[in-house]
């Protein structure tokens, strides 16, 4: 158990100092995370030991469950494909720019209209899409019309990893604690809907008062003509991703898996794609960006992490910690205790970790504690950049934008906004499961 623990807490601890310290490296030129290397060595260095059977970890990954981590990267992978190549054709580009110009000069319109967008499309995409495709608009947006970019790159943040929460595709956390638990997509929104929306109301008003004495200055913003250039390539995969979140939404009626909907969905966009690339060259060029902006460092981290895991589980180290989690209230108990967890190991492996400790709650307090978990996974990315990769991902946006946002700004506006929001989900929370 105890080399176990100590390699564990290694490759967390290695892995939280590069995030922090060395996000990323140069090889000849070209810019690598590194976030995902102390895990992964970790889990090579466990299997190697003998610490977990190598025949157990094939067997989980091979099993015919929905907790195998192969399906639950590709439902997410495929996701991310599919809102991706809708951002490389120009549609999130475009309907942002419709809703500035609708906002006009009026900075509380502006910051209004930003919130109601990000929500939508981060409802039926992901926060990771919404926050790495709308954080260079807004800074070039606020740079054009001389203001301060800071109010509408913190609402977007935590708007994407509030709404995040609404549907079961919103964040890979979502995808893996509730296919792990059996939760269909359907069950799933009908449960989230209102908590989302109260945590959500919650977080948008605090974030304008915090903000609303800057956004009471003037702007002037040159908002440029953005025009799709191939229609009907957006049109054909706009369709297929409708039909692709109709069938997720059905998925448990028609005996279908998610990660086949979603696989074979990113399938046709890609083969569509190669088609209409012979007769359009700029279809190819759509076809290779998204490609390239697919998070591949997510298919090492999660299998390593899932490692980990499994070694922690075999030592009864799992079982230790869902003793000291098991109360009363698991609501309570396992939205904060996540929204931590997520802040010391990242979300994706308190995900992971929170799985296998869950297994030990009755059959009663279970799903409660299901949800509260994902509660505090997408909620938590608001304390700190180590919370979630989202906010990794956005500092280092930031950065190369030379953007003034530092590590103790990012804790000071993620507490003061995040621990009434989570309160208030998880109360919501609370009355949809009485």
């Amino acid at each position: 158990m105890v080399s176990v623990i100590i390699i564990s807490a290694i490759s967390i601890c290695l892995m939280i100092l590069l995030i922090v310290f060395f996000p990323k490296i140069k090889i000849r030129g070209k810019e690598f995370q590194t976030f995902y290397i102390p895990p992964l060595l970790g889990a090579i260095i466990i299997i190697i030991a003998n610490l977990v059977d190598i025949q157990t970890v094939y067997s989980s990954l091979t099993s015919t469950s929905t907790i195998n981590p192969l399906k639950i990267l590709i439902l997410f992978i495929s996701m991310t494909l599919l809102s991706v190549v809708l951002d490389e054709l120009g549609l999130f580009k475009y309907l942002a720019n419709f809703t500035l110009k609708k906002a006009k000069h009026n900075q509380h319109n502006i910051f209004f209209s930003l919130y109601i967008l990000t929500s939508i499309l981060t409802i039926f995409t992901s926060n990771d899409v919404i926050i790495l495709t709308f954080t260079p608009f807004i800074i070039f947006f606020s740079k054009n019309a001389k203001i301060n970019p800071i109010p509408y790159l913190v609402e977007e943040f935590i708007t994407a990893n509030t709404w995040s929460m609404m549907l079961l595709i919103g964040n890979p956390t979502n995808i893996y604690l509730a296919t792990a638990n059996g939760i269909s997509f359907f069950n799933y929104l009908e449960t989230m809907a209102f908590p989302t929306a109260l945590g959500s109301i919650m977080a948008f008003g605090l974030l304008y008062l915090i903000f609303n004495k800057k956004l009471n200055e003037k702007t002037e913003p040159i908002i440029e003509d953005v025009k799709i250039t191939d229609k009907v390539s957006l049109y054909v995969s706009l369709s297929l991703f409708i039909v692709c979140i109709i069938l997720l939404a059905i998925s448990s009626y028609i005996n279908l898996e998610m990660y086949l909907i979603c696989g074979i969905s990113a399938l046709t966009v890609i083969l569509y794609l190669l088609v209409r690339s012979i007769f359009n060259k700029d279809t190819f060029i759509v076809f290779k960006n998204s490609i390239k902006r697919i998070p591949y460092t997510l298919i090492p981290f999660l299998l390593s992490m899932f490692v980990l895991v499994l070694s922690l589980d075999r030592y009864g180290v799992v079982s230790e910690l869902a003793n000291l989690l098991n109360n009363n209230f698991p609501i309570l108990t396992y939205g904060l205790s996540s929204m931590l967890t997520c802040n010391l190991i990242n979300n994706i492996p308190m995900s992971v970790l929170f799985n296998e400790i869950i297994k030990g709650v009755s059959e009663a307090n279970r799903l409660k504690a299901t949800y509260a978990a994902i509660i505090g996974s997408n909620i938590g990315a608001f304390i700190t950049p180590l919370g979630a990769l989202a906010g990794i991902m956005w500092m280092g946006s930031l950065k190369t934008y030379n953007i003034k946002y530092s590590f103790l700004d990012f804790i000071k506006y993620g507490v003061i906004v995040g621990i009434p929001t989570i309160l208030m989900t998880l109360f919501g929370l609370y009355i949809e499961t009485l």
